[in-house]
C-alpha cells in the first residue's frame, strides 16, 4: 500500500469530516422519528463510518512514519488518553454526587477531546524534537487550509443549527469553534509565510 503524503492525508481527512458533519446535520436529527428499528440503528450509527475512517487514516499515517515521528505520535496518544480519562473520571464523580447534571450525550465529546489533546501535544512534542509537524512532505499551504476548511464546516453547522432553532449552547459552541479554526488558519498561514520569507532571505 502506497504511503500517503501530507496533502492526500489532509484531503481525505477533510472529506471524512464533511461527511460526518453532513450525517450529524441531515440524518441524525431524523433518527428519533423513525419507527423501523433496524433502519433507526443504521442511521443512528451512520456518523461512526467517517470517524472510523479518520482513525484508520491516523493509524496508517503513524505506521508509515519514521521512528522519531512515531515517538511523537506515541507521546501525543498517551497524553490525550490520560487527559480524557482524568476528565471522564472527574465528570463521573461530579455527576454521581449530583453536582453536575450530565446525561449520556456528553460521551459524544470524548472523541473530539482526544483528537484536540492529541493534535496539540504532538505539535508541542514535535517542536521540542525539531520536527515540522504542521507541514510534512514539503507541502506548505495544506496545514493552514486544513484549519480554514474545518472552520467553514463548523460555520455551516452553526448556521444550520441557528436556522433550525437549536439551543443557544450548541449553536454558540459551533460558532466559537468555527471562529477559532478560521482565525487559527489565518494566523498559521501568516506565520508560515513570514517564516518562508525569512528562509528565502
Amino acid at each position: 500500500m502506497a504511503r500517503l503524503n501530507y496533502g492526500q492525508y489532509q484531503r481525505r481527512l477533510l472529506v471524512a469530516m464533511a461527511l460526518y458533519t453532513g450525517f450529524m446535520l441531515l440524518v441524525w436529527p431524523a433518527v428519533p422519528t423513525i419507527a423501523n428499528l433496524p433502519l433507526k440503528v443504521l442511521l443512528a450509527l451512520a456518523p461512526l463510518a467517517p470517524m472510523f475512517y479518520v482513525l484508520a487514516l491516523l493509524a496508517r499515517r503513524i505506521r508509515d512514519s519514521d521512528e522519531l515521528e512515531q515517538r511523537t505520535h506515541l507521546i501525543a496518544l498517551g497524553v490525550s488518553t490520560g487527559v480524557t480519562a482524568a476528565l471522564s473520571l472527574l465528570g463521573g464523580f461530579l455527576c454521581i454526587a449530583h453536582l453536575v447534571p450530565l446525561d449520556g450525550s456528553v460521551l459524544i465529546w470524548v472523541f473530539p477531546l482526544m483528537m484536540i489533546c492529541y493534535g496539540t501535544t504532538r505539535w508541542y512534542v514535535g517542536r521540542a524534537y525539531g520536527l515540522d509537524t504542521s507541514c510534512d512532505d514539503g507541502d506548505r499551504t495544506t496545514s493552514a487550509l486544513h484549519f480554514v476548511w474545518l472552520g467553514v464546516i463548523m460555520a455551516v453547522a452553526a448556521v444550520y443549527g441557528w436556522r433550525h432553532h437549536w439551543d443557544d449552547f450548541r449553536v454558540g459552541l459551533l460558532a466559537g469553534v468555527a471562529c477559532g479554526l478560521l482565525l487559527g488558519g489565518v494566523v498559521k498561514g501568516v506565520l508560515r509565510k513570514r517564516s518562508w520569507q525569512q528562509a528565502d532571505e
